[in-house]
């Protein structure tokens, strides 16, 4: 009985899991086919989806669950693009016309019609109170009145062609067909707060149904329903395989001799961006594996005696599987300061000499970009677009390693600079954050790195270790300077995770070295990563 009793609760188990399965934020839920060629705008009524057609001149009315057309209208105009529900009504914009229609869902009348105030209409949205605009060629949102259609408020959109708009009851959500990303959007003041890649390859109208987006795309004709709620914020993409040996070059060209030399090689491990295909090899083998005190595994190459002419290549080789990792934020979903583990806390909210905790300016300064914002989200996010607005990358006249204080007066910054930066400002407001630092594939596949990267990461509960990397931030659109928050391009190996300030690393990356010497030393140093794609030799022939 026993046996047969448990056997009946594993189907029980199976038959169930697909109603308790966990998806992740931008996973496609379900597909339905759209009863039009042309799909344009999108809505959601609270009960039923609405979708416009371009080609057919009309709206439909379809059911969520079944996809199947429950009722169809005929547009005011021959351009239908955009709609949005304001819980009773259609609003629909159409581009030719460049009117802006309140429509009766059971007649299908028009009962109010207004001017769009954009030339160039795309989508509409509604958040209670006005109806927003997504103006396609201008690549700007409007808010606007629902009494005269007048502009209230507008600002640029995320990226270069918005085609999609929807309000979730706090915040917009924007498609971009250049970019085939969604896009989530403050509609306060237009800062992009986090972003995802669209389903389909021209991300159209959007609708919100209240737990999850609803996506039409225009070219594969299909409507989609998005999880954008998950806890699982994590996704991968444009995975490839690279062999990469990192090579730590001493030379003493003498008269004297290096009486000592200890070289210090942090040593990768798996990430959520990439995965060792096998063991680290080194060349030669270290003399010791150290842990510091941030947990960063390090190889210790010693050596003594150095004569003129001695040349030491320490060094390590990896093959690893490497990806673009996206994180997706929703603000409102970060717990507090309190709520991250009292370790962390104390641990990454340490001084340092490049950062300065104490320095009244730092001090002054922190305060001045919070305010008295509590969220760790938006602590971090208004240091971010600080030094977005007050920093360019610059290593002319002086630059590389300076201390944040002399880094934010002088206004230019080396990566590193951002990232002492960063890390003194928000650390000065409580908010744990580390470095991590990395060996960049610079253009080819093939290629050798000589300069090297690293950025920052915020300890966000209940998510963990964020990337915010503000050196990426600088950039003109809005979308493209959220791209430095939450995103790993599938570009790097990470070798360093550090708080700054061990005694091996100092507050480098990548390495870290100290010689002594008798006599006079003439010493050339330097550092590289070689990369070599592991897949078939790219050989260009024509088509046959």
């Amino acid at each position: 009985m026993r046996k047969l009793n448990n056997f009946l609760l594993i189907v029980v188990i199976l038959l169930l899991f697909p109603l308790f399965s966990f998806s992740k934020v931008g996973e496609v839920l379900k597909v339905i086919k759209t009863p039009g060629p042309c799909p344009t705008g999108l809505a959601y009524d609270g009960k039923n989806l609405w979708l416009a057609d371009s080609f057919t001149d009309k709206i439909y009315k379809i059911s969520p669950n079944t996809g199947k057309v429950l009722k169809i209208i005929d547009t005011p105009g021959y351009h239908p693009e955009g709609l949005a529900w304001d819980g009773k009504y259609l609003w629909h914009i159409d581009r030719g016309e460049k009117y802006m229609y309140m429509i009766d869902p059971e007649t299908g009348e028009a009962l109010r019609i207004l001017e769009s105030n954009s030339n160039n209409p795309r989508d509409l949205a509604w958040d209670g109170k006005c109806i927003w605009i997504a103006d396609y060629k201008k690549d700007i949102l409007l808010k606007v009145s629902p009494i005269d259609g007048m502009m209230e408020l507008n600002f640029p959109s995320p990226a270069r062609e918005p085609a999609g708009l929807t309000f979730d009851g706090k915040y917009l959500w924007v498609t971009d067909r250049m970019d085939d990303r969604i896009y989530l959007v403050n509609p306060e003041d237009g800062i992009v707060l986090s972003s995802f890649r669209a389903p389909g390859p021209f991300s159209y109208g959007l609708a919100f149904d209240g737990k999850t987006l609803w996506n039409v795309d225009f070219e594969n004709k299909e409507i989609y329903q998005i999880d954008v709620f998950s806890d699982d914020i994590v996704s991968k993409w444009d995975e490839w395989e690279a062999e990469l040996k990192f090579v730590k070059e001493f030379r003493n060209y003498g008269p004297g001799i290096v009486t000592s030399l200890d070289i210090y090689l942090p040593i990768p491990e798996n990430r959520d961006n990439q995965f060792l295909l096998e063991p680290i090899k080194f060349e030669p083998k270290p003399d010791e594996i150290i842990t510091d005190e941030w947990g960063q595994k390090i190889a210790h190459f010693h050596y003594e005696n150095l004569k003129p002419g001695t040349i030491v290549r320490p060094g390590w080789k990896v093959k690893a599987k490497i990806y673009a990792v996206e994180y997706f934020i929703y603000p409102d979903k970060i717990g507090s300061i309190d709520d991250i583990p009292k370790e962390i806390r104390e641990k990454y909210t340490r001084d340092g000499d490049k950062y300065r905790l104490y320095d009244p300016f730092i001090k002054n300064l922190a305060q001045k970009i919070a305010g008295n914002e509590k969220n760790p989200y938006w602590i971090a996010r208004k240091v971010f677009e600080y030094l977005v607005e007050h920093l360019s990358y610059n290593l002319k006249p002086l630059g590389g390693w300076n201390p944040a204080p002399t880094v934010l007066k002088r206004g230019t910054a080396s990566c590193s600079e951002y990232s002492y930066s960063m890390i003194a400002l928000c650390r000065a407001l409580g908010v744990p954050i580390r470095y991590v630092g990395a060996i960049s594939r610079r253009g080819d596949d093939a290629s050798i790195d000589e300069v090297f990267h690293r950025w920052t990461e915020v300890y966000l509960p209940p998510y963990g270790w964020i990337p915010f990397d503000a050196n990426k931030g600088d950039t003109e659109l809005p979308g493209h300077r959220a791209l430095g928050i939450g995103n790993v391009s599938s570009r790097y190996i990470i070798t360093t995770e550090n708080g700054g300030g061990d005694k091996y690393l100092w507050f480098g990356y990548n390495y870290g070295f100290k010689w002594t010497s008798k006599g006079k030393c003439r010493i050339y140093e330097e550092s590289y990563g070689i990369w070599s794609p592991l897949k078939k030799k790219k050989i260009r022939i024509p088509i046959d």
